[in-house]
């Protein structure tokens, strides 16, 4: 596991071995996140203010992509403008659980102006849990038609996974069912990392297991302790550099950090800005 706490001594280890034996340079791992983003939820309270001040601290944190649910300030034209000024990219947009087809459209119609490529569910189910499989079989007919839609529009879909999804059923898993009843080619998985392990999965193995259904990562640490509660980027137990390395071998090229219940969200990202940029894998 890397964190924070030990990039000092990792650090001086490595520069250590380096110049005893140069021949070891070669071998060892050199990969680093090329961009990275956040969901704009995390920091909700200070984009109430200066927002365009609080984006352009981000920009320079080092983070080049957001997720947001609606555009800020006047227009999506001017908040794009705005983006684009700073190094901003809007990519992710949230859309509802619906099979009404105008109201999907409205909500696609709005992600389109944002320029955004992928369009999330965040809880694809009209129940709470636990599930069962009827449940999961209305659930998959949803996202199917939420996909084609989205799909008819150029936008890619994706629905987001809990731990809920991993609560066994006599058939399995619903997070297992939902993947192996949708359609590849309209519904894709935005991977919450926490909320696997949380649930008490790999987030390895299940990222190995569906390599091409998940085009999205969220970053999101889990805390040491039987509690497993939240916490940012590099703070955590989460071994981030084998996830990644396996992300950037399938080609995913999204990766947006998450904290849910963050007492300061700047401070959050500030610090996982930091882990990521010197993560290496």
């Amino acid at each position: 596991m890397v964190t924070r706490r030990n990039f000092i001594a990792n650090a001086a280890a490595t520069t250590a071995a380096l110049m005893a034996f140069p021949q070891l340079a070669n071998s060892l791992p050199r990969k680093r996140l090329k961009n990275f983003g956040y969901i704009t939820g995390i920091i909700g309270k200070e984009l109430e203010g200066d927002w365009k001040s609080v984006l352009k601290k981000t920009a320079e944190m080092g983070y080049t992509e957001i997720e947001t649910g609606k555009y800020l300030g006047d227009s999506a034209t001017a908040f794009l403008s705005y983006c684009r000024e700073i190094g901003l990219k809007p990519v992710v947009g949230g859309i509802g659980f619906t099979t009404d087809k105008d109201e999907l459209q409205k909500q696609i119609d709005a992600l389109l102006q944002l320029e955004m490529k992928y369009a999330v569910n965040y809880w694809p189910w009209t129940t709470d849990k636990p599930f069962k499989l009827e449940q999961c079989k209305k659930s998959a007919e949803m996202l199917n038609i939420i996909g084609e839609q989205c799909k008819k529009n150029g936008l890619t879909f994706c629905w987001h996974n809990h731990d809920n999804e991993f609560i066994a059923m006599e058939e399995g898993l619903p997070f297992d069912w939902l993947m192996g009843h949708t359609d590849p080619q309209l519904v894709k998985c935005e991977m919450d990392i926490y909320w696997v392990a949380k649930g008490g999965a790999d987030p390895l193995a299940t990222l190995k297991q569906y390599r091409g259904r998940i085009p999205i990562l969220h970053v999101k640490d889990m805390a040491p302790g039987t509690q497993q509660d939240f916490a940012c980027p590099g703070d955590g137990t989460i071994d981030f550099a084998s996830i990644f390395d396996e992300a950037s071998k399938q080609g995913i090229e999204h990766y947006f950090v998450e904290r849910d219940n963050v007492p300061d969200g700047m401070a959050c990202l500030q610090s996982a800005a930091q882990y990521l940029q010197q993560l290496t894998f």
